[in-house]
C-alpha cells in the first residue's frame, strides 16, 4: 500500500503525538482565519456602468472575462439605422430596441462594431413589420436606471412595457430570463439583419417543433461612416451564427422582410446594406417568436465558423437545466477569479471601485473567437484549427490605441492570454498576405488608424512575458512588411483614416527617412514617421532579444529627427522636395492622425533624451512640459486645447512620465497622481474618453500602481507613487507597499532590499518579481 499507509499495529506514540500537533496546527489556523479570506472577491467593487456616458463608450452589459458573447442592449435615439452611442449604449438613452450579442468595448466610431442579432422582448401583438418601424415607436421600450442591474457576468432591466430581461452569459453562450405581464401576450423579436453597422445579408429559421430559432448575420463594416476614409470600410467580413431554445413552447411566430410581415413563415432572409438614413431605413429580416406564458428561459449560442458550432458551443457551456442565477453565479466566480490578479488593500470603496472597473475594462479583450472545438475564422474568411499548444483564437485589436498601454499590461498580468494574442494576430497576418493590419475586427482588416502597431505591440508583450507564440516568425514577417514594399502601400483606398498598405509607401519613406506628406499614401506623414519610429524602435529591440541585432533598425528609430523643425521647435510635415509644410501652428493636425503638433511632439518615448538635446536641452523641454500640462492660469489642462494635454487620447498618454527621463520625477509623480483623479471618476462619466479597448483602462491600471511602461517594447518600468498602500500582482509573485499611500512623493524605493537609483525599474523586475518597496511623503 506504499510508504504512507498506517496500521493500527505500527501507529506508535510518536506518531500519535506528531499527528496530534498537526491536527491542532491546522484547526487552530483555520478557527483563526475567516472564511472569507481563502476566496477574495473584488467583484463587488465593479460598476460596468463607468464609462457608459461622456464618450466612453463602454458597454453595461453581460460578458466573462475575454468573452466571445457580450449580451447588452442597443439603445436608441428614434432612428433604427443608427444608436444611442459607438457601441450601442448610452446612459442618456433611456429607450432600447433589443440586446444584441456581441460588443467591443470602447471604439471611438459611430456607430463602431457588432451589435450583432439585437433580440428584444416585446409585449403586444405582432401585427407590423418591426423593420417598417424606422423610428423605434413600436418595437422598442424605454427603461429607468432605477429598473437596470449591471454586475459583472450579468445584466438585468425592467421596461416601460412591462417586460424584463434577465441576461447571463459563458464564454460563448447566453441565457436570459423575459417576464412579461400577464394580460398581454409576450414575444421575442430576433432582429437578425440589425447589427450597429447593418448588414449584408441576414437569415432566420424558427423551428416551432423544436422550440428553436437559429440563424445569421453577414457583416462588417468597422467605422464604415467615418469621413475621413470610413466608405472603404462598408464591406463584410465575418459570418455570426446563433442558435436559440426556449423552455416554453411557442405558441405564435412569424418572419417579416423589409416592410411585409409574414405571420406563420418559418423562414426570412435579408439584408439592410451598409448605409444609414433614409437610404437603409426600412430594409432588413427577422423572425418572432410568441408564448403563452409570462415567462420564458432562452439559452443562446454563437459561433463565427458555422451553425453546427454555434450549437455545440451552447451544448458545451449551457445546458437545458441551467438557469441565469445559476449562469451567473458561475461568471461572478469567474470574473472573481480574473480580478485577482492585481489585488489591492486599502484606499476608499470608491478608489477601489474605479481600479477595479478598469482591470475589469481591461479583461474585456481581446476577445475569443474560436469555438469549443477550436475551430475559427481566419482573416481570409476560412474556417481555421487551433495550431497545437494554442489555446485560443482571439480577435479585436485596436492597434493603435492598445500597443501605448494595454497589451503591455495585458502580458504583465496574462501572459498565456498574451502570447495566444500574438500568436492570433501572426495567424491572421498569415493569412492576409503577410500583411498586420492595424485594426482587426473579431477576424477583419479594416485599417483603421495609422502606424505599424503590430509592431510595438509584438515586440511589447514578448519582452513583458509572453514567450508562447511563434516569436520568431512573427519577427521575421513584421520585418519583411518593415523592408520590402508592398503593393497596398502605394493605395490611397481608405484613406486618410483607413489607408490599406501596413507601411504606407514604404520606398518613399526608406529613401527620404520621412514619409512625405505629398506622397505618403497616409493619414498624415509627420505622425506616421513618428509611428514607423516607434515600431522599428521595437523591431530592433526584439531582434537583440532574439539574437538578430540590427544596426539599420535602430537607425531608423531615429528618423523621428527628420520631421522636427529645429526653427518651430515641433514635428511638422514635409513634402517630398525636403520643404516644410506651411503655413504651421502647432494646434493643428495637419499632418497628423487625432491629434495635433503639440501633442505628437512629444511621441517619442524611445529616445527622450534625443527629443530634449534637440529641444536644447533637459531644462528647455521640462519648460515645454510644464506648459503641456498647465493652462496659463496655473490649473491641470485635462482636455479641449490642442496646444495641451489631452488624457483621452493616445498619443500623448505616456507624457507624465517623460518628467522621470528629464531629472524630475517629483513631476511625473504630480502630474500622474493628478491625472488620474481629476479624469477618471465614479459614475457612468468615470473615463476621460472612449475606453479603446481597454486602453484607457489599462493606463489607469499602470498609474494606480505606480508603473508604466518606459518604451512600447520594452519592460522596464517607470516609477511614480502607488496608489494603494498594498498590492499584489499574482502571476509575478510580486508585491508593492507603499504605505505612505495615498501621499504623492517617492522619498526612496527598494527592489528586494535593493535600492532603485533610477526613478524607474529594470526589465528583471517584470521577470523575478518580489517585492517592491516605495517610500512616500506629502512633501517633496
Amino acid at each position: 500500500m506504499g510508504h504512507f499507509a498506517f496500521t493500527e499495529n505500527r501507529l506508535g506514540s510518536r506518531d500519535v503525538r506528531a499527528l496530534a500537533i498537526l491536527l491542532v496546527t491546522v484547526l487552530t489556523a483555520a478557527l483563526a482565519t475567516p472564511a472569507c479570506a481563502a476566496v477574495r472577491d473584488d467583484t463587488r467593487y465593479v460598476d460596468p456602468l463607468i464609462g457608459s456616458a461622456g464618450g466612453g463608450n463602454t458597454y453595461p452589459g453581460a460578458v466573462r472575462p475575454f468573452g466571445m458573447i457580450s449580451w447588452s442592449p442597443t439603445s436608441t435615439r428614434g432612428d433604427q439605422t443608427n444608436t444611442g452611442a459607438a457601441n450601442g449604449y448610452a446612459y442618456d438613452a433611456t429607450r432600447v430596441r433589443g440586446f444584441s450579442l456581441t460588443h467591443v468595448n470602447g471604439a471611438g466610431c459611430h456607430p463602431g462594431a457588432a451589435g450583432d442579432v439585437p433580440i428584444m422582448p416585446h409585449v403586444g401583438a405582432i401585427t407590423t413589420s418591426p423593420t417598417s418601424d424606422t423610428k423605434d415607436q413600436v418595437y422598442a421600450s424605454d427603461f429607468a436606471h432605477a429598473d437596470e442591474i449591471a454586475e459583472p457576468g450579468r445584466y438585468r432591466v425592467g421596461l416601460k412595457s412591462g417586460a424584463k430581461a434577465d441576461l447571463s452569459v459563458t464564454t460563448r453562450a447566453g441565457i436570459g430570463e423575459f417576464t412579461y405581464p400577464a394580460e398581454n401576450t409576450g414575444s421575442l423579436l430576433f432582429r437578425a439583419s440589425n447589427s450597429l453597422n447593418g448588414s449584408e445579408d441576414a437569415e432566420i429559421t424558427i423551428d416551432p417543433a423544436g422550440n428553436s430559432v437559429s440563424g445569421s448575420v453577414l457583416t462588417g463594416a468597422f467605422c464604415g461612416r467615418r469621413a475621413n476614409g470610413g466608405v472603404n470600410n462598408q464591406k463584410t467580413y465575418y459570418r455570426l451564427y446563433f442558435t436559440a431554445s426556449f423552455d416554453r413552447p411557442i405558441t405564435a411566430y412569424g418572419t417579416w422582410v423589409n416592410s411585409e410581415v409574414r405571420p406563420g413563415a418559418t423562414f426570412a432572409s435579408g439584408g439592410e446594406g451598409y448605409l444609414t438614413g433614409s437610404a437603409r431605413a426600412g430594409k432588413g429580416s427577422g423572425g418572432y417568436v410568441s408564448f403563452a406564458d409570462s415567462s420564458v428561459r432562452m439559452r443562446v449560442g454563437i459561433s463565427y465558423t458555422s451553425a453546427q458550432a454555434a450549437q455545440r458551443n451552447l451544448a458545451a457551456e449551457i445546458p437545458q437545466w441551467a438557469t441565469v442565477a445559476g449562469v451567473a453565479a458561475d461568471a461572478r466566480q469567474a470574473w472573481a477569479k480574473q480580478l485577482r490578479a492585481v489585488e489591492v488593500d486599502g484606499g476608499t470603496a470608491d478608489e477601489r471601485t474605479i481600479f477595479y472597473t478598469a482591470l475589469y475594462h481591461a479583461f474585456l479583450q481581446p476577445n475569443v473567437a474560436s469555438d469549443v472545438d477550436g475551430t475559427y475564422l481566419g482573416s481570409d474568411r476560412q474556417v481555421r484549427r487551433l495550431a497545437p499548444g494554442q489555446l485560443a483564437q482571439y480577435g479585436n485589436f485596436s492597434g493603435w490605441d492598445q500597443y501605448r498601454a494595454h497589451t503591455q499590461l495585458l502580458a504583465f498580468l496574462e501572459p498565456r492570454v498574451a502570447s495566444d494574442y500574438a500568436q492570433s494576430l501572426l495567424n491572421l497576418a498569415w493569412q492576409n498576405g503577410g500583411v498586420w493590419d492595424r485594426w482587426v475586427h473579431v477576424n477583419g482588416p479594416t485599417h483603421v488608424m495609422t502606424g505599424d502597431p503590430s509592431a510595438p505591440a509584438i515586440a511589447g508583450m514578448y519582452a513583458m512575458g509572453a514567450k508562447g507564440f511563434n516569436v520568431r516568425a512573427a519577427y521575421d514577417s513584421l520585418l519583411r512588411q518593415a523592408t520590402v514594399p508592398h503593393p497596398d502601400g502605394l493605395s490611397d483606398k481608405g484613406c486618410p483614416g483607413q489607408c490599406e498598405g501596413q507601411r504606407p509607401n514604404l520606398a518613399e519613406y526608406l529613401r527620404l527617412g520621412y514619409a512625405p506628406q505629398d506622397n505618403c499614401h497616409c493619414w498624415g506623414g509627420a505622425a506616421e514617421t513618428l509611428e514607423d519610429a516607434v515600431a522599428d524602435q521595437a523591431l530592433a529591440d526584439l531582434a537583440q532579444r532574439l539574437g538578430r541585432p540590427s544596426e539599420e533598425l535602430r537607425k531608423r528609430a531615429g528618423w523621428w529627427r527628420n520631421t522636427f523643425n529645429p526653427a518651430t521647435g515641433y514635428q511638422q510635415a514635409r513634402k517630398a522636395d525636403g520643404t516644410w509644410v506651411t503655413p504651421f501652428n502647432p494646434a493643428s493636425d495637419q499632418g497628423f492622425a487625432q491629434g495635433s503638433s503639440a501633442t505628437y511632439t512629444w511621441m517619442v518615448p524611445h529616445d527622450v533624451a534625443g527629443l530634449a538635446e534637440v529641444m536644447g536641452g533637459k531644462d528647455t523641454a521640462a519648460t515645454r512640459l510644464d506648459a503641456f500640462f498647465h493652462r496659463p492660469d496655473g490649473s491641470w489642462a485635462t482636455g479641449g486645447d490642442p496646444l495641451r494635454y489631452y488624457p483621452t487620447n493616445e498619443p500623448g498618454i505616456h507624457t507624465p512620465w517623460i518628467y522621470n527621463e528629464l531629472g524630475r520625477p517629483h513631476q511625473t509623480q504630480e502630474t500622474v497622481r493628478a491625472m488620474a483623479k481629476l479624469v477618471y471618476r465614479t459614475g457612468p462619466n468615470g473615463l476621460p474618453g472612449n475606453d479603446d479597448l481597454g486602453t484607457m483602462s489599462a493606463w489607469y491600471v499602470f498609474a494606480a500602481l505606480g508603473l508604466y511602461p518606459r518604451t512600447p517594447s520594452s519592460a522596464e518600468l517607470h516609477l511614480s507613487s502607488p496608489m494603494f498602500p498594498k498590492a499584489r500582482i499574482v502571476q509575478r509573485n510580486l508585491t508593492i507597499f507603499a504605505p505612505g499611500a495615498p501621499d504623492i512623493y517617492v522619498q526612496g524605493a527598494r527592489w528586494n532590499g535593493r535600492k532603485v537609483e533610477q526613478p524607474w525599474l529594470p526589465e528583471e523586475f517584470v521577470q523575478r518579481g518580489g517585492v517592491l518597496r516605495v517610500e512616500l511623503s506629502g512633501e517633496r
